[in-house]
């Protein structure tokens, strides 16, 4: 189930690790956490227009600023 009262949807965040090795998202890019679903990727609508979800159990990891 889709959590859409998450305490960190609406929240800044900066990249500062992708394990996506297709992406062309860096550390350091920007976005708004849009949603957390119910595996625990957190979908954020970076500022650069992608949609990249960010994957923790991956080792995905992120800043809130």
């Amino acid at each position: 189930m889709i959590d859409k009262k998450h305490p960190l949807i609406g929240k800044r965040v900066r990249l500062t690790r992708c394990t996506d090795t297709y992406t062309k998202m860096r550390p350091g890019a920007l976005g708004t956490i849009d949603l957390i679903d119910d595996v625990g990727t957190v979908h954020v609508q970076w500022d650069n227009g992608s949609t990249l979800g960010l994957v923790p159990e991956a080792g995905d990891t992120f800043d809130i600023v």
